[in-house]
């Protein structure tokens, strides 16, 4: 019995039991919820119930709970339930019941814990977005896993997701970004806030290679060309660098693209004709302090030029016309104030305002020997995507970067993510499916099958391990709902910690002459469930399952 399962059977119960007393049905929580106590000496579950309905039903806390635990004691599925304190009731499963979940989850396979809430809703994900100036850096590659696990999540719930990548192809960054090119083919000192670093040498050579006679052409045809061969060779870097992290995308749209097609001008002149701007010192307004911005921002400046948030709108727009409900943008620290922007801008084309989410993610630190790794000792540049896999590896950067809430600063300890010991969580959880997996191999050896006399799973470790896999389902969901993938990561490692110590204190496997019995195979069973769910977390961590370690 999952705890979704269990607040159903819990309300239905409550309803039942207000009804022949005479009491309005109405005042019960439309979330009524179960929760693991602490404590396994309260029980397996324990809810809350009757605390949130007797005021509202007019009777004391505790007479509501005695009447609810009287009746759920009698219900299907159900072994005890004990009034507490002021009136929270404890329950325990019968062990049929409970070890029934270990049949759910073998029949539900790669589906369990997906569901169906975000049925119907077309979602744009929009992450890392990096300029095509340089690697991607610490803060780029944190983005790229929780953004992957975000939408993977969300699939999982029924969304249709489609991930976005938006180069910011135009502007004066791409300007530096050629002059640091042409001063480098040259032999010239990096330009006064151009770009160094041995990668602008790099693709300098390479761009030569590519066109020679380049240098010896016209300026404005030398620069369009360093342009052209240096931005694209940037931006196949960029991709290689996060496809062999684990992190495609569906869509690379060029912000240039906005510029070179009218959708820029566009965009304004339909909100200067619907009275969304407003003209102020010569320049066109957007009232983003409408929607909680500290000032106003300028569209059109002073001068007749586009501000960077007029991309912004068309980029709105152009997703909206592409059939997107919800559009999320994960942003870095430095674009906090882009909440309010991004949201004035769907207001101001008459979209309700929460048709934009924006998530704020906060820089990430690396730390080895207990030292601040600055730079890396290849490049002599800020750490990239790429160092930080060549020190640990694709499933423990991408498992660290996302197990953390993204509003936090990340602290990483390069000592312990390189580890394989229990004290690094990427590896704790994938040895718990190798584990597993090993264990599965050598009952097959012994021609042991799972059984499914759930029933006989009566040891307290048994039931902790079938509790935390019913508690799957609600996490995903959570996460999803949340937008916060670091919630599974952090119960894969509940769950591996279940299973090592269900495994420390129950025997599986029949050893030497002794016969398979039918709580051997429920155990297999057992084992075989707990191995699924690990390896359906770790996929939507974008995170290996390793069978051998």
């Amino acid at each position: 019995m999952t705890p979704a399962l269990l607040a159903d059977l819990v309300r239905a119960t409550a309803s039942d039991v207000l009804r022949e007393r005479g009491l309005d049905t109405g005042v019960l929580p439309d979330d009524v919820g179960v929760e693991r106590p602490r404590s396994p000496e309260h029980g397996d579950y324990a809810t809350n119930v009757a605390l949130r309905t007797a005021k509202k039903a007019g009777v004391a806390p505790r007479d509501l709970a005695g009447w609810l635990a009287e009746a759920l004691a009698a219900a299907p599925g159900i072994a005890s339930a004990e009034v507490a304190g002021p009136g929270f009731i404890n329950l325990r499963l019968a062990a049929e019941a409970q070890g029934a979940l270990v049949g759910d989850v073998l029949s539900a396979g790669a589906a369990y814990g997906t569901g169906d809430e975000y049925a119907g809703r077309n979602v744009n994900l929009e992450f890392v977005s990096a300029n095509p100036t340089g690697p991607l850096h610490l803060g780029h590659t944190r983005w790229a896993a929780v953004g992957d696990a975000l939408g993977r999540v969300l699939v999982a719930r029924g969304a249709k997701v489609t991930r976005e990548y938006y180069f910011n192809d135009a502007g004066g960054q791409i300007d530096r970004f050629v002059d640091s090119l042409l001063a480098a083919a040259q032999g010239l000192p990096t330009p006064e806030n151009g770009y160094g670093g041995a990668y602008i040498g790099e693709i300098a050579a390479q761009v030569v290679a590519a066109e020679p006679g380049a240098l010896e052409l016209p300026d404005a045809e030398r620069r369009e060309v360093f342009r052209r061969v240096g931005v694209g060779l940037m931006f196949d870097e960029i991709k290689r660098s996060l496809h062999a992290f684990g992190t495609d995308f569906d869509v690379w749209f060029h912000e240039k693209s906005l510029h070179d097609s009218g959708a820029v001008d566009a965009a304004v002149e339909r909100l200067k004709a619907s009275g969304n701007l407003y003209f102020h010192d010569g320049a066109w307004w957007l009232r983003s302090t409408d929607e909680g911005d500290d000032k106003d921002r300028p569209v059109i400046k002073s001068d007749g030029q586009p501000a960077y948030i007029a991309g912004d709108l068309a980029y709105y727009l152009d997703k909206r016309a592409r059939g997107f409900d919800l559009c999320i943008y994960m942003l870095g620290a430095d674009h906090h104030g882009y909440i309010a922007r991004l949201r004035a801008a769907a207001a101001a084309f008459g979209d309700d305002p929460d048709t934009v989410e924006v998530l704020i993610g906060q820089m990430v630190r690396l730390f080895s020997d207990g030292q601040l790794v600055r730079m890396s000792k290849r490049r002599g540049t800020a750490v990239s995507m790429d160092d930080l896999v060549e020190w640990v590896g694709v499933d423990a950067a991408r498992y660290s970067l996302i197990r953390s809430s993204v509003d936090s600063v990340l602290d990483i300890d390069l000592d312990v993510v390189s580890r394989r010991t229990n004290d690094n969580p990427v590896f704790y959880v994938q040895y718990a499916h190798a584990r597993l997996a090993s264990l599965a191999r050598n009952a097959a050896d012994l021609g042991l099958e799972p059984g499914d006399a759930y029933g006989l799973l009566e040891h307290p470790r048994e039931g902790d391990l079938i509790r935390t896999l019913g508690e799957f389902p609600d996490v995903v969901r959570t996460a999803a709902e949340l937008r916060e993938p670091h919630r599974i990561a952090r119960y894969l490692e509940s769950l591996a910690g279940a299973y090592h110590r269900f495994y420390d204190a129950c025997r599986v496997l029949p050893m030497g002459d002794e016969q398979a019995t039918d709580l051997h195979r429920a155990r297999l069973a057992l084992c075989v469930a707990a191995r699924q769910v690990l390896a359906n977390g770790l996929g939507l961590l974008g995170v290996s399952a390793p069978e051998r370690m």
